[in-house]
């Protein structure tokens, strides 16, 4: 059974989520501001988070800092419907995704379960080796699948779910071309629409952290109007 915690100043939501993730077989956690939260994951870390943004003492942002600071679990924000600032904001902090509220509990759910399912997927609990699970190398790039692990000139690199899926989609094919479509195939499930601002807030955390490890790490090539491509350095 799945934890999920679920971090929000507003009690109805808590109530009524918890009260649907409970339904669908998920152990809910639930916290009334980013502080509260952040004080029991330090204790014990749920398998997922979603976080309001706006909240008293820490709000979503903050807290979902001080995570990306020790864990690469999926993390989904909620956000008003007119706060597209802060969803780009959170996602090249490091989010997975966001749902607008008001939302369907049903939509939350389907999000939920994709992020969880490509966390398995990562964390290696099918054991059959595919193209998908095995180890890659590129030049500098080295990506284990089974442990989550991406290392860039022999330096670590720490990775969301979406970013590592999209790294490893654009690096399997090294020269060839990406639409923001495949990508978003690979990064999300057909029932769950993104924009291109959302693949693109992605490939843009994806950069950054590579530059973190390599500021001339220039592997990633962007053609406009048409996608991304993995050039091998």
């Amino acid at each position: 059974m799945s934890k999920i915690a679920l971090v929000d100043d507003d009690r109805n939501i808590l109530t009524s989520v918890s009260m649907t993730l409970e339904a669908e077989g998920f152990e809910v956690e639930t916290y009334n501001d980013g502080q509260q939260a952040l004080d029991a994951f330090n204790k014990k870390l749920p398998d997922m988070a979603v976080l309001d943004i706006k909240m008293p003492r820490m709000d979503g942002m903050d807290l979902l800092q001080r995570l990306r600071q020790k864990t690469a679990m999926p993390v989904i924000f909620l956000t008003s419907k007119d706060d597209e600032i802060d969803e780009v904001l959170g996602l090249r902090m490091g989010a997975d995704d966001y749902v607008k509220k008001p939302f369907s509990q049903r939509l939350l759910v389907e999000r939920i379960r994709a992020l969880l399912r490509r966390q398995d997927a990562l964390d290696g609990n099918s054991p059959v080796e595919t193209e998908d699970t095995k180890i890659m190398e590129r030049g500098e790039l080295i990506m284990d699948p089974l442990r989550h692990s991406v290392t860039w000139k022999g330096q670590d690199v720490t990775l969301t779910v979406t970013e590592f899926l999209l790294l490893q989609a654009l690096a399997q094919r090294p020269g060839f071309v990406k639409s923001r479509d495949q990508l978003m195939d690979v990064a999300y499930d057909d029932q769950v629409y993104v924009d291109d601002r959302t693949i693109d807030s992605h490939i843009k955390r994806l950069r950054k952290k590579m530059r973190q490890a390599d500021p001339e790490f220039s592997a990633i090539e962007t053609l406009y109007g048409i996608g991304y491509r993995y050039n091998d350095e």
